[in-house]
């Protein structure tokens, strides 16, 4: 054994010049096995200590103080090596807010105030004052950046459900039949809110929720991240009304959508004003399926009161009823009634009626709905706590809307307060003014926010009322300016003596017996009775 050793040495010193590579690739390897080996033992030992360093951080003893800013760095003296600097995750940014802003000292619109009414005392009704809009391009510039602090409430979500079962009186499926203990609870604003708000199936409102909206059509909505302008014709109840003083960034930026239901789409294709591009000027039409309601006007409160689901990334919108036209750029309407004023939620407060109570009675006088149905409401309402308007509401100025306009920021607690409107619609009458006060008093007696409620004569300054299509079809419009009038002869003067001598009596031409009474008391004598 011993030979065989001693032979096997010169062996390898022989060969050894010959393998100077194999040799070299072995001293690599177990200098690289080495080098593992320590590396492995001294991460060890530095994972330990980071996560002393972390705790000693992270939780402060009895008697230290606030940590929050603490760093430490410590040097390994057995090793020789020293331990980078651990330091915590800054805390996140503070949300910003819009808070809202002054005109400029000098600015026209600073300390405009309303002229007095004009002295016409033939003209009584309501008419259109003045009001102090922006130039359009300030009025984008002024657009915020950043969202309306929500007040009460910073995380807003909705209830679906696909078994429903109705446990009170009023409600839909399409609403998801809320108990009253739900509504109560939905009136109880906290930070993180679930609620009902229409559209209670289906995986998306739009898509087999009722009120169905064909897919490219709900994409077009999803997409539209800005402003939107809203409008709804079921019926074939309004015409279509072009929006004038448009300006082209709005034309290019701003969604105007039109919901239209089927009956109205084939009344368009048949006075061919609607073809395979869907639009109608600025309006994009969109047709809805599948209506929740058999009465259209419930189903005008979704697109109404529900833009907030129906545009789920939209900032903004403003809702126009089909009878009113458009005329003033909607970016200065919203500066005017939302930026302006710091607010998100604008409407205009009716121009005669400013009583919940008064308000029901005219609409049971106008026979606006069920008489019996708006009876209950009123009194449900009165078991409440709803009180007839006064002064002592001050600063509120009204508690009936007119509501064919709406001005709103889409944020957490002005589509709370849009939900609970529309669950009051779905379960009571369609009649929104009634139920308007009630839904905003509720949420101001548990936050500060507000609803700016501007004039009706404001809001008749940036739309034109206009009739109903059944009106408009059977009214003869004015000549135009300049047009030649034409003018018919009058009507053959019949001679008495000469019909007389031909034996026709002029009674003959009296056609109506009312009339024929009234010829014979005119020519009586009045009997003059002396004093």
């Amino acid at each position: 054994m011993y030979k065989e050793k001693e032979g096997l040495l010169p062996r390898i010193h022989k060969f050894a010049p010959r393998k100077k590579v194999g040799m070299l690739l072995l001293c690599a390897v177990s200098l690289a096995v080495l080098v593992w080996v320590l590396f492995v033992d001294k991460g060890e030992d530095a994972q330990e200590l980071n996560a002393s360093i972390i705790n000693s951080v992270f939780t402060p003893e009895a008697g230290q103080k606030d940590n929050s800013t603490y760093i430490e760095s410590i040097e390994r003296t057995n090793v020789g090596q020293s331990v980078s600097i651990v330091q915590p995750l800054p805390p996140p940014p503070p949300i910003v807010y819009f808070k809202g802003y002054t005109l400029p000292p000098g600015n026209p619109c600073e300390g405009f105030t309303l002229p007095p009414p004009p002295a016409d005392k033939k003209r009584t009704g309501p008419r259109p004052c003045p009001v102090c809009y922006l130039p359009v391009e300030q009025a984008i510039a002024l657009m915020p950046d950043a969202p309306s602090f929500s007040p009460g409430i910073s995380n807003l979500t909705y209830i679906r459900e696909e078994n429903l079962r109705k446990t009170e009186f009023g409600g839909s499926e399409f609403g998801g039949y809320p108990s009253l203990m739900q509504r109560n609870d939905s009136y109880d604003v906290r930070e993180s809110m679930s609620v009902h708000c229409g559209f209670v199936r289906g995986i998306r409102p739009g898509h087999q929720t009722g009120f169905d909206i064909d897919d490219s059509d709900l994409l077009g909505m999803e997409s539209c991240g800005g402003v939107v302008v809203a409008s709804a014709i079921f019926g074939a109840f309004d015409l279509i009304r072009q929006p004038k003083n448009i300006s082209e960034y709005a034309k290019k930026n701003v969604c105007f959508y039109m919901f239209v239901d089927e009956e109205t789409e084939v009344f368009l294709r048949n006075s061919s004003e609607l073809d395979g591009t869907m639009r109608i000027g600025l309006w994009r039409i969109v047709i809805v399926h599948n209506l929740p309601y058999d009465d259209p006007r419930r189903n005008g409160k979704v697109p109404k009161l529900l833009l907030h689901r129906l545009f789920p990334n939209a900032r903004y919108s403003l809702w126009v009823d089909a009878k009113l036209e458009l005329v003033v750029d909607p970016y200065q309407i919203l500066e005017r009634f939302l930026w302006r004023k710091n607010a998100s939620f604008a409407i205009s407060r009716h121009y005669r009626r400013f009583d919940v109570f008064i308000e029901a009675e005219a609409n049971k006088a106008a026979a606006k709905f069920d008489n019996a149905s708006i009876d209950f409401q009123v009194e449900f309402y009165k078991k409440e706590g709803l009180t007839p308007y006064s002064t002592a509401k001050l600063p509120i100025t009204s508690d009936v809307p007119e509501g064919c306009v709406i001005v709103r920021e889409h944020n957490p607690i002005s589509n709370l307060f849009a939900c609970l409107w529309f669950n009051e619609v779905d379960r009571f009458t369609p009649r929104d003014q009634i139920s308007f006060a009630i839904v905003r008093d509720k949420i101001t007696s548990k936050t500060n926010w507000t609803v700016n409620m501007f004039l009706d004569c404001e809001r008749r300054n940036f739309v034109v009322q206009g009739y109903h299509r059944d009106i408009l079809e059977h009214w003869t419009p004015p000549p135009p300016p300049g047009a030649t009038e034409i003018v018919h002869p009058p009507p053959p003067v019949v001679d008495e003596t000469l019909q007389t001598s031909r034996n026709v009596t002029t009674s003959s031409y009296v056609t109506d017996p009312r009339k024929r009474e009234r010829n014979r008391k005119s020519k009586r004598h009045r009997k003059v009775i002396g004093s």
